[in-house]
């Protein structure tokens, strides 16, 4: 795989002797204590290739197409690549981006389903042909600015919760799939296949198996027509457990054996994006600001404070939702920072980001030990939708650093697949990761 130059782009810290994860993150905590104390990310990349395999294990006939919106971080994009899979980008940057680590083009689809023009011609221009459409408009777009596109009809889904207020239905419906495919072919544009939207949420595997039969028309409505329909892109929801690929696979292979079984020489895709990289990455945030706000009026006992005397605590952390963790503001849950102290009294908390604004609220509620200004939380699975850029700059500190790092073992195994080696991930620059000699105890930790 070509690289973007023949310099590494980053060094992967290589653990070895039983250096430990949580050691890296203590060794960065150290660091920053004694300067600036910014927020950063430790980023395990064994962990995506495990579950990589993890994939390969559950979902053998469905090939993966990473959805780099998640998280554009470069090793995670060459790491993916270097491991097969595709990628599923949204605008041009994306597309610029997972173009300049060498993934040949006929690996990428385009799927921003409203795309500026000066997008579709560069699309066009680099020889990406697989486009998303779910509607007349966008159709008559990509017929004039890129003619030789290939499009996988976006079909809306069911919600897996219909009383949810952030679920959203994107797609056509599938009355209106005959219009646009007559449409396409009036034209002149091709149809290959259909893409279902599925909520990243999704705990239903019902909602897969719908999409699968909703697809099985479109594509009979397509083939009568006359296109050639040949891809199958079952959409994302995919969490990251194992349980629910198990539970997704089941629902979904026995569909697929159905209505799509190999004499048909349909591709199955699917859109994972979550489940490669939340695990991945652990998120260290400095408590910069604190405020006893009330009195703690939950039922809670302890051995010396009665639940009447317990305060309760405002923390402020010099990361938010409008920065790292901006997928609160779509009303994803942030987990909070576990505490592992023992025998220590534990005060009802909220933690909030630094801009002020009462949008700000990272974790509304959650039991914390007494915290003092410079102590430090750690947030793991802060892998997904977290490290884009700012939206909004409150503060003049650039967006946290990311220390990637990768114990001797993964990646012995990594290359031991016989997919990647260092050849091919010509960016990394492998070196043993080494502790601060005079590493300490600097701050309190609450590690997750």
């Amino acid at each position: 795989m070509k690289g973007i130059s023949d310099e590494p782009q980053y060094s992967v810290g290589l653990l070895e002797g039983g250096v430990a994860l949580c050691d890296v993150i203590d060794n960065h905590i150290y660091e920053q204590t004694l300067s600036e104390k910014n927020a950063f990310f430790v980023a395990d990349l064994g962990v995506i290739m495990r579950q990589h395999v993890r994939w390969r294990i559950h979902m053998a006939q469905i090939r993966p197409y990473y959805a780099v919106r998640c998280n554009s971080s470069p090793a995670v994009i060459e790491v993916l690549a270097a491991l097969g899979t595709g990628f599923i980008c949204t605008n041009k940057p994306e597309l610029e981006l997972v173009q300049s680590y060498g993934i040949p083009s006929e690996d990428i689809i385009y799927s921003g389903v409203c795309k500026q023009v000066s997008q579709i011609k560069y699309a066009a221009k680099n020889g990406i042909e697989l486009l998303v459409c779910d509607n007349e408009a966008e159709l008559r777009k990509i017929s004039r600015c890129h003619p030789n596109a290939k499009l996988l009809l976006q079909v809306s889904t069911e919600a897996s919760n219909p009383d949810d207020d952030m679920s959203m239905t994107f797609g056509c419906s599938l009355k209106d799939c005959r219009h646009l495919l007559e449409s396409a072919k009036e034209l002149g544009v091709q149809v290959v296949g259909v893409r279902s939207h599925i909520s990243s949420s999704c705990d239903d595997d019902q909602v897969y198996v719908h999409a699968i039969s909703d697809a099985r028309c479109v594509f009979d409505m397509g083939e009568e027509i006359g296109f050639c329909m040949k891809i199958l892109d079952i959409g994302g929801g995919f969490s990251g457990s194992e349980a629910q690929l198990e539970l997704i696979n089941s629902a979904v292979m026995s569909m697929v054996d159905l209505y799509f079984p190999p004499s048909t020489g349909v591709s199955i895709i699917a859109e994972p994006g979550s489940f490669f990289v939340s695990s991945a990455f652990t998120l260290a945030v400095n408590v910069i600001s604190k405020e006893m706000v009330a009195r703690d009026c939950q039922d809670q006992e302890h051995d010396d404070l009665s639940p009447n005397e317990e305060p309760e605590f405002q923390y402020t952390m010099n990361e938010g939702v409008y920065g790292s963790f901006a997928c609160k503001l779509s009303e994803t849950l942030i987990s909070a920072p576990s505490n592992t102290s023992l025998d220590v009294p534990v005060f009802s908390s909220s933690l909030w980001g630094p801009s002020g604004d009462d949008l700000d609220q990272v974790v509304e509620h959650c039991l914390l030990p007494e915290l003092n200004i410079g102590d430090w939380l750690m947030f793991t699975h802060a892998g997904a939708y977290s490290l884009g850029q700012p939206l909004c700059t409150s503060t003049d500190s650039p967006p946290p650093p990311v220390y990637y790092v990768i114990s001797s073992r993964d990646w012995f195994e990594m290359q031991d697949t016989g997919v990647t080696n260092e050849a091919t991930l010509k960016n990394f620059s492998l070196v043993p990761y080494f502790l601060s000699s005079c590493q300490t105890e600097a701050a309190l930790s609450v590690p997750a």
